[in-house]
């Protein structure tokens, strides 16, 4: 239940009511292909439809085991070289996919103004760690290097995604920093990531049930998704962020990690890295993809988006 000493949106509290009276089996409690469903069904519920765009074509690019597939989103049939952004979904590494962001790609891509190409990387159980970083690493140095079946010219990479995929993105610019890319990594936006590892937090005790994510399904994912404790690549915390590029990064206050994300930004600013850091009050986590259930969501993630384009703007 909600505890009424804490800020929650009315539009939150009307959401979250809805589904605690709708019931039903927890994610730990089904079955991987309906977890699955479960997850792509919420999002399709809860989320705004799509946006119509000049460009949605499927794409894919060589990775470490094979084929990684991508869908290529963009407001113009065609553009000048620029930055590109690239897109990594949610879903603990275990149930998100291209369709379950789809809608928020097109979001991305219609509010920006510029190209994102959303990965579709390899998922736990079936494939543990490293697996979706490394076709992550391989989908973002392909973008970079302009290839022709992309049909645009980066001039800079972007990696951005959700929990999960704001893990990947912050690990795919450490990555890009160590061994560069063909063009530089010019901002990374990890939206409520995991960074940090979140056990033992007071987050993710203080909201472990009842706000969309919930600690027991932090342990599901973990489970799955196998990191290793010690890996910088699993929890990038442990990284050197004295290369990191500038940064927005945005929690959400009802988040059993939202202190994993906060622990990054205390990170960035011992390194010195200009970043803009945005705690959305009275959200939960999955609130980008939660906009037309919480109509308040869409004003947040515009807000990040504004963010995104004043930093790009101050560093040219």
């Amino acid at each position: 239940m909600i505890d009424v000493n804490r800020f929650v949106r009315d539009d939150v509290k009307a959401f979250l009511a809805m589904l605690e009276a709708v019931g039903g089996p927890k994610i730990v409690e089904m079955e991987l292909e309906e977890a699955r469903a479960s997850y792509r069904a919420l999002h399709g519920m809860a989320d705004r439809p799509a946006r119509d765009l000049a460009v949605i074509r499927d794409l894919a690019c060589p990775g470490p085991a094979g084929p990684v597939p991508l869908r290529l989103y963009d407001a113009r049939e065609s553009r000048v070289p620029g930055p590109v952004i690239c897109f990594f979904h949610g879903g603990g590494f275990v149930i998100g996919d291209l369709e379950t962001h789809h809608n928020l790609c097109t979001e991305i891509a219609a509010q920006m103004d510029l190209p994102v190409v959303a990965v579709d990387y390899r998922r736990a159980p079936e494939h543990v760690f490293p697996a979706a970083i490394e076709d992550c690493e391989a989908a973002a140095r392909w973008v970079a290097s302009s290839p022709a079946e992309l049909g645009r010219g980066a001039t800079g990479i972007i990696p951005i995604g959700d929990s999960a995929g704001g893990n990947a993105a912050v690990v795919i610019a450490q990555l890009l920093a160590n061994r560069p890319a063909k063009v530089p990594v010019v901002l990374q936006v990890p939206i409520f990531p995991l960074v940090s590892n979140a056990m033992g937090s007071a987050s993710v005790e203080e909201f472990a049930d009842g706000f969309i994510l919930t600690k027991a399904a932090v342990e599901f994912f973990d489970a799955a998704y196998q990191p290793i404790s010690n890996d910088p690549r699993a929890f990038p915390i442990l990284g050197d962020h004295t290369q990191a590029p500038p940064t927005v990064l945005v929690t959400a206050a009802l988040d059993p990690i939202r202190d994993s994300g906060r622990d990054y930004a205390a990170a960035l600013s011992q390194a010195g890295i200009s970043h803009v850091f945005l705690e959305m009050a009275g959200l939960t986590h999955s609130f980008t993809n939660l906009r037309q259930a919480i109509p308040s969501a869409q004003q947040s993630l515009e807000s990040v988006f504004a963010a995104m384009k004043f930093m790009l703007a101050r560093d040219g």
